[in-house]
This record gives C-alpha cells, sequence and structure tokens, in this order.
C-alpha cells in the first residue's frame, strides 16, 4: 500500500458526518454513537487521507449480522482483523483507493476510550499534534511504499502520547467532579 500523508482538508469533518449517518443506518438500533478518529479529525496536521469512524455499540455480537448492510455501501467486513473485540471494516472508492475505517466496540471496552483520548489530547495539545504531524510526514517519505514501516515508525510516539492522553483524561474528569 502506498503511504501518502497530505495537509489537513477541512472537509474531513464532512464527509465523516455525512458516512457515519449512512453507517449508523446501516447498523442500526445498536449503534450507540460515531466518533470521528485519527489524524483527519486532528485540525491542522497532515494525515492519510482515510477517514477513520470508531462506532460504539451496546453488543459486538449484533455488528457481524450487519455485514451485508455495510456492503451495500461498499465497506469490506474484516472481523477483529488483529484487535480482540473489535469488528473492522473498510471502503475504497471506485478507483480502488482506500476512503475510509469504521472501528466497531461495545461500549466502555478500553480500545475505545484510548482511541478518543488520543484523538482529545492531540486536539487540546496542538504542539505535541504538530510533532506527530512531521513524524507522519518524516515517515511517509521514509517509507513511500511500505505502510509496515510507516506503522512501526509511529508506534512509540502513539503508545508514549496514548499514556500521557489517557492520564490527561483522567485528571480532566476528576477535576470535573470536584467542581
Amino acid at each position: 500500500m502506498k503511504v501518502e500523508v497530505v495537509p489537513h482538508d477541512p472537509t474531513w469533518r464532512i464527509k465523516f458526518e455525512h458516512e457515519s449517518k449512512l453507517v449508523a443506518l446501516a447498523l442500526g438500533e445498536n449503534v450507540i454513537a460515531i466518533h470521528h478518529i485519527g489524524s483527519t479529525a486532528i485540525p491542522y496536521i497532515y494525515a492519510k487521507p482515510i477517514i477513520d469512524m470508531l462506532v460504539e455499540v451496546k453488543d459486538i455480537a449484533k455488528v457481524e449480522p450487519q455485514n451485508s448492510q455495510m456492503a451495500v455501501l461498499g465497506y469490506i467486513a474484516m472481523g477483529e482483523f488483529g484487535l480482540p473485540g473489535r469488528r473492522f471494516f473498510r471502503k475504497h472508492d471506485e478507483n480502488g483507493k482506500r476512503t475510509h475505517h469504521v472501528h466497531a466496540f461495545e461500549a466502555n471496552f478500553s480500545e475505545l476510550q484510548r482511541h478518543l483520548a488520543f484523538r482529545d489530547y492531540m486536539i487540546a495539545h496542538p504542539e505535541e499534534a504538530h510533532i506527530y504531524s512531521e513524524l507522519k510526514r518524516q515517515l511517509a517519505k521514509q517509507y513511500p511504499e511500505d505502510i509496515n514501516g510507516y506503522m512501526d515508525g509511529k508506534d512509540g510516539f502513539i503508545k508514549d502520547r496514548e499514556k500521557r492522553a489517557l492520564e490527561w483524561k483522567r485528571q480532566n474528569l476528576s477535576l470535573q467532579q470536584n467542581t
């Protein structure tokens, strides 16, 4: 897979909003919420132009029976795809270029919280987001045809910032509860 990171596109938010409504209809009453995650959800940073959606569901077992509804929207069901407790879908445009990812998790699952904390931390800390953006640009140049090299290159940064993000989120929740 070619690794391409591009400047932030303000239409990514609109694309997320449009697609999330379709996904909500396809997955039905099991859906609690759909969140825009990944780099396209973080303003002003470079990103792979793929809209990542995190779907919070009541019961993960009720997602697979909706695979055919997701297929009508153009999604390919990938099962857990390496993350136990997740259901993963990907979508490509008419030229075969990947455009969307859907990550479905049951509510209160730790992976769900990790993704949201990372996104929120990056939005609240633009200097950290800029460092992440520059790392992504460097890795895309270093590994233009090697998605695994690109992903491995981001891994340490992401894990470190996820820890910071989860602690930051815990501190914010504690402050809110004390006020």
